[in-house]
């Protein structure tokens, strides 16, 4: 790999967890992947290895500490090893990412209580990854939830089988599973309170649609990210399901829904 003309990126995080918990959330569902860095933010767009499912990360410059870059940068990982090398870091450390070419990444993890500093490269390399062309989509159904609901829903009943359909009304979203031993269904209903236990649905028409169960699992695990999930679904369009963490950004994940009596 030929080294271009040195550029300069560098990225702070105060809390370097929130990085680590996005690369864990990702990694079961992508091995390796581009992270596009531009001075508007970084992005990262990869799908998993069947090609069923994508998932679309979009860090916001205005949501780091600190962060420059100069020019435009692709740094291509591999999410197990990038992984690695985050878990050397402790609970309240900071996090600085910094690249001056395409072969090498540097994180460099601080904490000032207990007075360490830990620096390491991580070996860059070419991931032959097509940005796709997210379609903007006027979504019939979004259902806003607590995103441990989500993952506890995904989790439980997988047990039972290994898709789920997604019904919803105006009265709440129903997740039905059949499988070998049996069926379950939870129903979930709106319930506006107001505070992160609050159930909404925008509903302009009734939904109903079968998902594979893995898939959601793999997502679920980006619960750790933000209190709220947003399930966006439209009959004949992949389902949606977006977390966002604040000011830094977001992270979204699409599935195709599985045709009826598909096993």
């Amino acid at each position: 790999m030929t080294t271009k003309d040195e550029t300069n990126f560098r990225a702070m995080l105060t809390d370097g967890d929130v990085f680590k918990k996005v690369v864990e959330s990702i990694k079961e569902l992508c091995e390796q992947c581009n992270f596009e860095c531009s001075a508007e933010g970084i992005e990262c767009q990869s799908m998993d290895s069947s090609h069923v499912s994508l998932v679309s990360l979009s860090l916001h410059a205005t949501g780091f500490s600190e962060y420059e870059c100069e020019e435009d940068i692709t740094l291509g990982v591999n999410l197990a090893n990038l992984s690695k090398m985050l878990k050397c870091s402790s609970a309240k450390d900071s996090l600085t990412i910094h690249a001056t070419d395409n072969e090498n990444v540097k994180f460099t993890f601080e904490n000032e209580t207990t007075n360490t500093l830990f620096d390491s490269e991580l070996k860059l390399m070419t991931v032959d990854e097509e940005h796709l062309a997210i379609p903007e989509t006027e979504y019939k159904c979004i259902v806003t939830m607590p995103s441990s609901d989500f993952a506890k829903i995904c989790r439980d009943l997988q047990t039972i089988g290994e898709s789920v359909t997604i019904s919803a009304t105006k009265a709440g979203v129903q997740f039905a599973v059949k499988g070998d031993i049996g069926s379950g269904d939870m129903l979930r209903r709106q319930n506006e309170t107001g505070d992160e236990k609050s159930i909404t649905i925008e509903l302009e028409e009734p939904i109903n649609q079968q998902f594979a169960l893995r898939y959601l699992n793999s997502f679920a695990k980006s619960s750790v990210l933000s209190d709220r999930v947003t399930l966006s679904m439209s009959d004949g369009v992949p389902l949606q399901v977006e977390f966002k963490m604040n000011d830094l950004g977001c992270v979204k994940y699409f599935l195709a829904p599985k045709i009826e009596d598909e096993e």
